[in-house]
């Protein structure tokens, strides 16, 4: 029986009226009945994001970001789940195993990769995969019953109802927030998922801000805020470059930033990007 999955596309009106249309509705599952935490069908845990409205961008207070993270703008999401780490090489194994996808290889540079041809060493097991471009992203999700999530879902799983400049807050980060500012040194450059307590989102989502870049589902547009529907924004609907998230292991502090956005060709592979799914709560039934 196919599972039944919210309604996302929304009509665009007046963002006043939709606000206050947005705050009467209550949804058809409250975020007390749902469980914090789930196992998603590939193994991996997800947390809860409830539904809710968020400050989308550059936080108003701020002086710093991109003219692509502007305008600050209020943004509803539906409640959904949020893979609580970043896709392992392990998790992304089991994908390979089982479905004869390609491994994830650097296209120019073996020696920016993790895995040796076809083999993934045991000690990468729980460090984030890299070297997998959006397509191959977008795979996996779908094949473990779950979606990329989009620009907005990641921003809201990041840094929950706060307008922060990071996800834990406005404090500078440090070496104990997230795994940033490096050098490529192999395998040792990355970090193994979910040892940052001090960098975790409000929503107990690790390694927002560091280790990789994250493939989002969006097309990126530049000047997509000033434009942004109202109720689950889902990017532009066609583009060139997909939008990528979080930071990766070489970003410097401006780049770790919860509201830092970026650009790249969805058939891009580098040793700096991975990703994170998202999964749909699926509507109660109507028995």
């Amino acid at each position: 029986m196919p599972e039944m999955m919210w309604n996302r596309k929304v009509g665009s009106i007046g963002v006043g009226a939709c606000l206050l249309l947005l705050g009467s509705i209550s949804g058809a599952w409250g975020a007390s009945e749902l469980p914090k935490e789930i196992i998603g069908q590939d193994g991996a845990p997800m947390v809860l994001i409830p539904e809710g409205i968020f400050p989308m961008g550059v936080p108003k207070a701020a002086r710093d970001g991109g003219t692509d993270e502007r305008p600050n703008h209020d943004v509803f999401v539906d409640t959904f789940y949020m893979d609580k780490y970043e896709l392992t090489n392990g998790r992304y194994l089991q994908f390979v195993t089982e479905t004869g996808h390609r491994t994830p290889q650097h296209p120019e540079d073996p020696t920016k990769g993790l895995w040796k041809g076809n083999m993934m060493p045991e000690s990468v097991t729980d460090i984030p995969v890299i070297n997998v471009d959006w397509h191959d992203a977008e795979a996996y999700c779908r094949w473990a019953g779950k979606r990329l999530p989009t620009e907005a879902e990641w921003e809201k799983a990041a840094k929950g109802p706060n307008d922060w400049r990071f996800a834990w807050g406005d404090v500078e980060p440090t070496q104990e927030h997230a795994n940033f500012n490096q050098t490529w040194r192999g395998e040792a450059t990355l970090t193994q998922v979910g040892i940052y307590e001090k960098g975790k989102s409000p929503y107990g989502v690790y390694d927002v801000a560091g280790n990789v870049w994250e493939w989002v589902a969006d097309w990126y547009d530049p000047d997509y805020y000033a434009k942004s529907p109202v109720r689950n924004p889902q990017g532009p609907e066609t583009g060139t470059y997909k939008a990528l998230r979080s930071s990766g292991w070489q970003g410097e502090t401006p780049q770790v930033r919860i509201f830092t956005r970026i650009k790249s060709l969805p058939t891009d592979r580098n040793n700096s990007t991975g990703f994170r799914c998202a999964q749909d709560v699926p509507a109660p039934s109507t028995r």
